[in-house]
């Protein structure tokens, strides 16, 4: 495939995601931060298992009530 093809896609992508985590009330920078995060991960980036438990760490805190968004 198209490296530039590729690009525009994942711009489309990033756009889409974006719009959605606005809906659900994520900042911008709340958002950018997120998806950076994800494509890091996606590449191999850090330890990953760890990153894993520390977010479900905090998605149980917000969950809970314990920790604001």
């Amino acid at each position: 495939m198209n490296p530039q093809i590729q690009v525009e896609e994942q711009r489309t992508i990033d756009i889409l995601e974006k719009d959605k985590l606005a809906e659900c009330g994520f900042t911008a920078e709340e958002s950018a931060s997120l998806l950076w995060l994800r494509r890091w991960y996606q590449s191999g980036g850090g330890d990953r298992m760890q990153l894993v438990r520390n977010f479900e760490f905090l998605k149980l805190l917000v969950m809970s009530g314990k920790l604001e968004v």
